[in-house]
């Protein structure tokens, strides 16, 4: 990330100010006091609706996607028609003033008296695309050809547990790595508390860019590093994009588990067997142990017009915010105690969801180890005429507990592949916090 006088410097470009009133020693932020300007989590979606020219009324959709189709002639027909940006020109601060605007408190409590996380999930969502629009920006135009959507969250890092309700937050972002039609974003969380701000959590998201009408990928301008931190900022994109690959590649939906991996599924049949039985069908649990079978818990959500995104189909931080709260729940019925999250990786948007669609989303407990509690959540769209399901969306939350938790065992050879999956999930997040 760049530093933060860059960063707020860079911001100041797309800020407006408000009176924060009289200064707490809790959790008001200096940098909010009156005077200083700043844009506000809460207007970045009308600022999105503003560079794609979005309607604001759903009986009005349709004629702004007519309208927004006459754009296409602005496309570049190569990258090398664009101007290079720089990380600069995508920075990004916007703050949530939970301190200084306790009327926003409502929509982020919870029933613990802490901030909603499925909320802080939203926003990250349409920061990310904000810092995306920030950078393939062109001054001539008064509206984007672009649509730019989220492809894949990489990776959510929590830094602290504990997310105040009534103190300052602050988000800073920029743009890290650019391809032909994908951009990766970075962002980061801080919150105001006993007079320095703290660190909360590290966000990367994928972005792609498609044409007016979201049919096909489009071109987006290219990145110059500007310095030796920036060019290591940018090869960390690099790396990020080969690590991608690589784990798709060996994703166990295309190739058989590791020996390793066959040796720990074979063993853990070997621990239902019953021994007074010789017979492969008679399984019994071993102790402190669930079957996963046991350990779902399904949701069904009617997608609304309210839950729109700028291009008409459902929001993907409300798709990441049930999911999340389907999978803490998920988890807290397993354990028995209440979890918090130390990651979020590998969301991957798969297939937008409709405006009318059924949405059907399944939460399971794939893998368990000591204290923690692996969590994925499939959704999928129902059609009701055709009865058809598709995939839209995987979820991967890893989830920490107060005490030990039982083992989760499978029985299929199908369920055998999402424990392998989940742990892989869970090792990998255990590495880069370690």
């Amino acid at each position: 990330m760049l530093s933060p006088r860059v960063l707020k410097s860079a911001s100041s470009l797309m800020c407006r100010g408000f009176s924060m009133g009289q200064m707490c020693r809790q959790g008001k932020a200096p940098d909010m006091a009156e005077g200083n300007t700043f844009l506000l989590v809460s207007n970045v979606r009308n600022r999105l609706r503003e560079i794609v020219g979005a309607s604001t009324n759903w009986k009005d959709h349709k004629q702004a996607l007519t309208e927004r189709a006459s754009l296409s002639q602005y496309l570049a027909q190569s990258q090398d028609e664009l101007p290079a940006k720089t990380m600069k020109d995508s920075a990004i601060e916007a703050h949530l003033p939970l301190g200084t605007q306790p009327a926003l408190r409502e929509k982020y409590l919870n029933y613990h008296n802490s901030v909603r996380f499925g909320r802080i999930l939203e926003d990250l969502d349409s920061l990310a695309v904000l810092i995306c629009y920030s950078h393939t920006w062109n001054k001539e135009l008064t509206r984007s050809p672009l649509s730019i959507v989220t492809a894949l969250v990489d990776k959510i890092d929590m830094r602290k547990n504990i997310i105040y309700p009534d103190c300052d937050i602050k988000f800073t972002g920029h743009v890290t790595w650019v391809g032909k039609t994908s951009i990766e974003a970075k962002m980061h969380m801080s919150q105001y508390h006993n007079g320095a701000y703290t660190d909360v959590l590290d966000a990367t998201f994928v972005m792609v860019a498609r044409d007016p009408e979201n049919k096909r990928a489009a071109f987006i301008n290219p990145l110059i590093p500007e310095g030796p931190e920036e060019e290591a900022i940018f090869q960390q994109g690099e790396i990020n994009k080969k690590r991608r690959v690589e784990l798709s590649t060996a994703s166990l939906l295309k190739v058989a588990p590791t020996a390793e991996e066959r040796t720990l599924v074979h063993n853990l049949f070997l621990n239902t067997l019953d021994t007074r039985r010789v017979s492969f069908h008679s399984r019994i649990l071993p102790p402190n142990s669930v079957w996963m079978e046991d350990a779902k818990l399904k949701g069904l959500e009617i997608c609304h017009p309210q839950e729109r995104n700028i291009f008409n189909r459902i929001f993907g931080g409300f798709l990441m915010r049930k999911a999340y709260e389907l999978g803490r729940a998920n988890a807290c019925a397993f354990a028995g105690c209440r979890p918090t999250v130390v990651a979020v990786d590998d969301i991957l948007f798969q297939k937008p969801v409709e405006i009318g669609s059924l949405l059907m989303l399944s939460s399971q407990v794939c893998y368990t180890e000591g204290m923690h509690v692996q969590v994925r959540v499939h959704t999928e769209v129902l059609d009701p005429l055709t009865r058809q399901h598709s995939t839209t969306n995987v979820f991967h939350f890893t989830f920490h507990v107060e005490k030990e938790v039982p083992s989760v065992v499978p029985q299929s050879y199908g369920e055998s592949m999402l424990y392998l999956d989940g742990k892989r999930h869970f090792d990998e997040t255990m590495r880069t916090q370690s």
